[in-house]
């Protein structure tokens, strides 16, 4: 059985349009930004993940800086490829007489088209992959923050990443009503950036823009335990130099509505979608947050607010999508719903 172990490397990857998580022997052994950095004149990539990621927004004209996956789709092949060779070969960190051969299982989005499903397959087959498996992410959420998918009761998952947000009820070991809009992490940082442009009159790169979100990011303009203001810097745009200013949570707030407005919209949707003796049980169990996306102050009181429902946030919900893929890795052969 050693032998077999050996020859065969088994990984469950949590492919994100902002993070890549990888486990292997039920252990993370990769969480680091989705990211590339490229030679422009060779095409040679010399640095993945958070090395990669130091460089963004820093780059002179032979370096470009890629995110090889937007709104949760391949965007970009060749560099998705590297991407995931480059942290695939960070499992195997000393030298070996050969590569051992892969067996994966990936998360993907739930709207995911059958061509985008193909890229996704192809760039894990030309990285090493033998055997590859599909799961859709917020089925995976739900069996890593210890939900029975397979059990007749009815549970709702919305699963808030980089590109997009997978809202899903999920019963029997199925999906049974699916909706994915492209208004997640992604879209809350550029609406900070505009912001703080508009109203600030500073421009800001996206990595400010996320430090932004993660500091003072709130969905509500009034919390009980405020973050303090946080000091931002910039280039003015009327003067064209360095400058400091101080922004509050209630203003990121602001910036923030109107796309929080449409993920509401999105969960009305969902919920209006679903059968009536899934939503009795849904009424019981309330709505489950996971996803980077959760952990925005006040999204779970907003959304409880506007659906009248008990909202849950997962246990470290960055890695529900990632341990529920770990988890199927283990049961490809007792779990129907993972895609050949």
């Amino acid at each position: 059985m050693a032998l077999f172990d050996f020859l065969t490397q088994e990984v469950a990857i949590d492919l994100g349009t902002a993070n890549t998580v990888i486990i292997h022997n039920d252990k993370v052994v990769v969480d680091e930004p989705s990211i590339v950095a490229i030679e422009r004149n060779t095409g040679k990539i010399i640095a993945i993940g958070k090395e990669a990621m130091l460089m963004h927004g820093k780059t002179h004209e032979n370096i470009k800086t890629i995110k090889p996956l937007k709104d949760g789709v391949i965007a970009d092949f060749h560099a998705a490829e590297e991407m995931i060779r480059g942290f695939i070969r960070k499992l195997n960190p000393g030298r070996r007489l050969f590569t051992p051969s892969l067996k994966m299982v990936i998360g993907i989005p739930s709207g995911i088209t059958e061509v985008e499903k193909r890229a996704v397959r192809d760039s894990a087959e030309h990285a090493g992959a033998r055997e590859v498996y599909l799961i859709h992410q917020p089925m995976a959420a739900a069996i890593g923050i210890g939900i029975d998918v397979e059990e007749p009761q009815g549970n709702m998952i919305i699963d808030i990443g980089g590109g997009t947000t997978d809202i899903a009820v999920i019963a029997l070991g199925g999906i049974v009503t699916d909706k994915s809009i492209r208004i997640a992490g992604d879209e809350f940082t550029a609406d900070v950036e505009e912001y703080i442009k508009k109203q600030h009159n500073i421009l800001i790169g996206e990595r400010t823009a996320e430090k932004i979100k993660i500091d003072v990011g709130s969905a509500l303009t009034q919390l009980d335990d405020p973050p303090p203001d946080l000091a931002v810097q910039g280039r003015d745009t009327m003067m064209g130099i360095p400058k400091e200013i101080y922004v509050t949570y209630s203003e990121i707030a602001q910036s923030l509505d109107k796309s929080i407005a449409k993920l509401e919209e999105a969960v009305m949707a969902a919920l209006d979608a679903t059968p009536p003796e899934l939503s009795a049980d849904i009424y019981k169990t309330g709505i489950y947050l996971t996803g980077g996306g959760a952990l925005l102050r006040g999204l779970d009181k907003r959304l409880s607010y506007r659906t009248k429902l008990t909202v849950h946030v997962a246990e470290d919900p960055l890695r529900a999508v990632a341990r529920g893929t770990g988890i199927s890795l283990k049961n490809v052969e007792n779990f129907p719903f993972l895609i050949r």
